[in-house]
């Protein structure tokens, strides 16, 4: 069975953080993984040291164009999506580009949930770096999830976005077995507050990441966030975070 894992949050909270150091945690399990950045503003392959120049929004555009009438839309849909995936030791990666243009991908986004279907039953899990609207999510391209894992920060937009994407979740009714709240970059001064507050908005608390200077400086020069130390306190963390999880 493949487990489904989401992580979503406000801009800024540091969503793509946490999800490249699950993915460290992940890798080093020995487990088949698949890592989807379904953010728009796509920053999932620059933390995992990787370049993307291609998007299943380039393959869903090629659908919508003119193509043969004979042609068969599925194969050539799953093929090039077998192009465009990122193959790493430990872990491949499909980055899903920028949402929808103009006119209606309701065709085509069918077509890509059927292979989507057949891709992820691959893999023993598949982590999701989404957007606070969680598109990809709303249309079901990816199916069967099981956490969602809402990262917010010390802020209360933080806090209020998290809310937002529980309402959202109710509503679209998409079906996550487990829905956590990750606090990030916590520090001393705010951990009691946050927690307090998270715990009475409802919230499910995960874990809560202390500020990391390494992590930041990494971040502030590019350097890959996957290849952050194991004394890093983020990375520690996140490692606690999985085993309460059973990630």
């Amino acid at each position: 069975m493949t487990t489904t894992i989401a992580i979503t949050g406000k801009g800024g909270t540091g969503k793509t953080a946490v999800a490249t150091l699950l993915i460290r945690h992940v890798v080093r399990t020995g487990r088949v993984l698949l890592a989807v950045d379904a953010d728009p503003d796509t920053n999932l392959p620059e933390a995992l040291g990787e370049t993307a120049d291609r998007t299943v929004g380039d393959v869903r555009e090629v659908l919508m164009g003119d193509l043969p009438p004979d042609i068969d839309k599925m194969r050539l849909l799953e093929s090039r999506i077998y192009e465009i995936l990122i193959e790493n030791v430990g872990y491949d990666l499909l980055v899903m580009g920028r949402p929808d243009g103009a006119g209606c991908y309701c065709y085509a986004n069918n077509l890509l949930r059927g292979i989507m279907d057949r891709i992820t039953k691959n893999y023993d899990l598949v982590i999701i770096d989404t957007a606070a609207g969680m598109e990809h999510l709303s249309r079901k391209i990816i199916r069967d999830p099981d956490h969602l894992l809402v990262v917010t920060d010390g802020s209360r937009k933080g806090l209020t976005t998290a809310e937002r994407i529980r309402d959202l979740v109710a509503e679209l009714d998409l079906g996550f077995k487990k829905m956590h709240i990750i606090l990030n970059k916590v520090t001393p001064e705010n951990k009691e507050s946050l927690m307090m507050q998270a715990s009475e908005l409802g919230f499910k608390i995960a874990g809560t990441i202390p500020f990391d200077a390494k992590l930041a400086d990494y971040d502030l020069h590019g350097t890959p966030l996957i290849d952050l130390p194991d004394d890093s306190s983020a990375v520690i963390e996140v490692e606690r975070i999985c085993e309460l999880l059973e990630i």
